[in-house]
């Protein structure tokens, strides 16, 4: 009994969220499934509790369920950042759904259901844990993308998605599979000690499969072909969730099997980092500059920051983790400020996605054209802006492991990257006026204002968060 009831005190915001899940379900089945009525607010509260839980929970590394499952820094610094990620995407949400029509119960239970499932990954240990916390994420996200059935482009995105998803998580399933065969174990401790030093050809292609599927669901390249449809189609609180949450967890996933799973065999996992993080970044960068629906476009700015992101993994020390910790944190505030944005664009009540409704904002809406335009030069990596300083910490990473094309590589994409970002400054500062937004809600307002905020004054006072971020990749060495 004392060793469940530690297992379950390390596990606490997991069991938050699936007793709350079992709550609603019940919840949504008696009032009927015309309107999620509380179910939202519910599960506000319930993600808010798990923080909580994290927050105020012990400091100690802990290794529960018959070492499937660990507790410890850096997986509590990631799951705040999910559970982050999916409330403000709950709470901004809202006024759309409604428009919309598609306020259903099942939305915030599926948003919970995915949450759930991406805690799990990041504190996956083993293979099977890996596959079940990936799959609880994967399948919940399916419906997610074609939640609003009556729209052609949303049923598309998600039976996209779907498709090649299974197929990603098949190729994920069959590394996992070669590895086993390999170690005799599915633990990543008892795949470390079996591959130490030994790159066998099982090894090398195991790894390769578990990380194409891992690169699927980061949506980096040449694995990001189901990204720009999906953001584009889905709808946008649901865009805004592929966003924000699912890139937290599928990062940190990531970093977590390479560094703790094939810590003998660096030389062969930093091959494949290396090659998809260059791919990504150019691709990012050159891609998105012919986009006009903005969230196409951040599709493609998402593909781009995942390749930013990776030159620290690809470092593979402490700093490079440090690096990326502090690069998803600020990806995921720069994120959530631009998807505020974006859903405030509405004309007439009816949504519009274009980069040209953008026009002459400054005039018309001269607050939200302000904390948008700090978004994009953020995105772009200008001094002195949290994004400035995200890239700084991956790029010097990497110049301290002597991966100096990589960064290289990583400035130059940041450059032409920066193009189609200023390109929505100059179109919202110096194109004639297009017709006014609609006035946004307050929500939207608030969460534009606080994470524009947060990227304009990040340098003031940045030593508490590099504090952090230390602490939690401290835990993984």
């Amino acid at each position: 009994m004392a060793s469940l009831s530690f297992a379950l005190a390390h596990s606490l915001p997991e069991i938050i969220l699936a007793a709350g899940v079992l709550v609603l379900v019940l919840l949504g089945a008696l009032r009927g499934k015309d309107s999620d009525g509380p179910v939202t607010e519910i599960a506000v509260g319930l993600l808010g509790a798990a923080i909580l839980a994290i927050a105020l929970g012990g400091k100690t590394t802990a290794v529960v369920f018959d070492g499937a499952f660990i507790d410890d820094g850096f997986g509590r610094f990631m799951k705040v950042l999910t559970l982050a990620g999916s409330l403000v995407t709950l709470v901004m949400g809202q006024d759309f759904l409604v428009r919309e029509k598609i306020d259903k119960f099942e939305f915030p239970i599926l948003i919970l259901l995915a949450t759930l499932g991406m805690l799990m990954l990041i504190s996956a240990t083993s293979l099977i844990a890996l596959y079940l916390g990936l799959e609880l994420m994967s399948l919940s996200l399916y419906v997610l993308a074609a939640f609003q059935r009556d729209n052609v482009r949303a049923s598309e995105a998600g039976l996209k998605y779907f498709v090649l998803g299974a197929l990603s998580s098949g190729m994920l399933l069959y590394g996992a599979s070669l590895l086993y065969g390999f170690a005799g174990t599915v633990s990543f401790a008892g795949i470390a000690e079996a591959a130490h030093g030994k790159a066998t050809l099982g090894v090398v292609f195991g790894l390769a499969f578990l990380m194409t599927g891992l690169a699927f669901k980061m949506s980096a390249a040449p694995f990001h072909m189901w990204t720009p449809d999906v953001y584009e189609g889905a709808p946008t609180p649901v865009t805004a969730f592929f966003a924000s949450a699912a890139k937290m967890a599928a990062v940190a996933v990531t970093v977590r099997v390479v560094l703790t799973a094939f810590p003998g065999v660096t030389a062969q996992w930093q091959q494949i980092v290396i090659f998809i993080s260059i791919l990504s970044m150019a691709l990012g960068a050159f891609a998105a500059i012919g986009q006009s629906n903005i969230k196409r476009l951040m599709a493609y700015s998402a593909i781009g920051h995942i390749g930013f992101a990776l030159v620290g993994l690809a470092a593979g020390t402490e700093a490079g983790v440090v690096g990326v910790l502090a690069y998803m944190a600020i990806y995921l505030v720069m994120t959530l400020g631009t998807f505020a944005a974006i859903l405030s664009m509405r004309v007439g009540g009816v949504s519009v996605e274009k980069i040209a409704d953008l026009s002459g904002l400054a005039r018309t809406d001269g607050v939200m054209a302000f904390f948008l335009a700090m978004m994009m030069f953020s995105l772009a990596g200008i001094p002195p802006l949290a994004g400035f300083f995200a890239k700084w910490y991956v790029f010097n990473a990497a110049i301290q492991a002597q991966l100096y094309p990589l960064a290289v590589i990583g400035v130059l994409s940041s450059a032409v990257a920066a193009y189609y970002y200023l390109r929505i400054v100059k179109i919202m500062y110096f194109d004639e006026p297009a017709p006014a937004f609609d006035r946004p809600s307050p929500t939207l307002r608030a969460v534009l204002a606080l994470t524009g905020l947060l990227v304009l004054f990040f340098f003031v006072y940045p030593g508490s968060f590099i504090d952090a971020t230390t602490a939690a990749a401290k835990s993984l060495f």
